[in-house]
């Protein structure tokens, strides 16, 4: 991997402008906002307290696309990702700047989604464990692309509802893509993920607690869309078995807060695009926990899931069939590690509550105060 970053030095080169764009165009953007009137105000859902100006997304793309510009080879993928990741970044903006009904938000994500195919970037076949590489048609492996891209779209949409959270787990998902699609020799997909990464701290300077700045769907729709594109172009179209959960596993962190909201709002008899405080960081606050300490819980959640992913590629436990010991327990050791950090946030979303009567109060207020705003 050491080789193929010297030999593609515009990964770093891509990060490193993009954190300089978005550190300094962030603070112009926000301030168009709060002219534009683009503002998070309190209420009793969000956790700020004062208005925030959102529209972050517009410095996030920007500094996603200047490098991009530079250093891809804008063959016809990359054109592609770029061209749908813009559109994609519009109908956000469009929804913070206006609201979007969200039929007509979710429309807009779909004709984001059915750019990328257009220029070649759709699952095309799979490589699966004892079956080998399996050839999808056309007719199966655009819609399922497309689906997979406004799925992880609103995956970053639902987490980005603390300071810095979202960011933080895209940036982390950026750097676990680069490397894996330079392990890979998928250059231009290294590039674009490191640029995000890049992107996503640059962000942080301004959005970590406490926010000066949010990011808004213009900036969640953004990067899912992105780091969606990418993980279709870098890692699933591959002949390699091993990298095939991959990217799942480096989103679970989302994947699982999605999973919790919509089968939470399913229950209940709520349309699952309503706003509320079901969502994992929200049961963070619950318990006690700081808007710092946890986005950084979370944060760290992400990179032991990123530290699995990487060793699964990375750390040679198998190879021509036969299995190494030492290296298999490197890999148990890390996997086992993400486990138990994942069987923590259990207990602490879980067990903690159901020792605690003062939160399961809270949580039926919460239940109520839902119910009523439906109703």
């Amino acid at each position: 991997m050491f080789d193929e970053l010297r030999a593609t030095p515009e990964v770093l080169y891509g990060a490193a402008i993009a954190f300089v764009v978005v550190v300094l165009l962030t603070p112009a953007v926000g301030g168009m906002a709060r002219l534009l009137g683009a503002v998070d105000r309190p209420d009793a859902r969000r956790l700020n307290r004062r208005p925030i100006p959102r529209l972050g997304g517009l410095a996030i793309f920007l500094g996603i696309l200047v490098p991009a510009l530079a250093f891809l080879d804008l063959s016809s993928e990359s054109r592609g990702v770029l061209l749908g990741a813009a559109v994609a970044t519009v109908v956000g903006a469009v929804d913070d700047f206006r609201g979007l009904s969200p039929p007509t938000k979710l429309a807009g994500q779909f004709v984001a989604a059915s750019i990328p195919p257009m220029f070649g970037v759709w699952i095309d076949h799979f490589t699966f464990p004892l079956l080998g590489v399996v050839d999808l048609p056309a007719w199966i492996g655009v819609p399922l692309s497309m689906l997979f891209i406004v799925a992880v779209m609103n995956m970053v949409n639902f987490l980005d509802g603390l300071d810095g959270l979202a960011a933080g787990v895209c940036g982390i998902a950026g750097v676990t893509y680069a490397i894996l699609a330079l392990s890979l020799g998928k250059a231009d997909p290294a590039i674009l993920a490191a640029i995000v990464a890049g992107a996503c701290l640059g962000f942080l300077r301004h959005n970590f607690f406490p926010a000066r700045i949010f990011m808004g769907d213009s900036g969640a729709l953004c990067l899912g869309f992105i780091l969606a594109a990418v993980s279709i172009q870098g890692l699933l179209k591959t002949a390699s078995t091993v990298v095939l959960l991959l990217p799942l596993l480096v989103l679970a962190v989302p994947i699982i807060d999605t999973s919790f909201v919509v089968a939470r709002r399913l229950k209940h008899n709520r349309p699952i695009y309503t706003a509320d405080r079901s969502h994992l960081h929200h049961r963070f606050i619950n318990i006690g926990f700081s808007q710092r300490r946890a986005a950084l819980t979370m944060w760290l959640w992400c990179a032991s899931l990123a530290a699995a992913a990487l060793a699964t590629r990375f750390v040679p436990f198998r190879e021509g069939g036969e299995w190494h010991p030492l290296e298999t327990i490197v890999v148990l050791a890390i996997g086992i590690c993400a486990l138990a950090f994942s069987i923590y946030v259990v207990y602490l979303l879980e067990i903690v509550k159901l020792a605690n009567p003062r939160i399961r109060r809270r949580e039926r207020e919460d239940e109520e105060a839902r119910d009523r705003m439906t109703a």
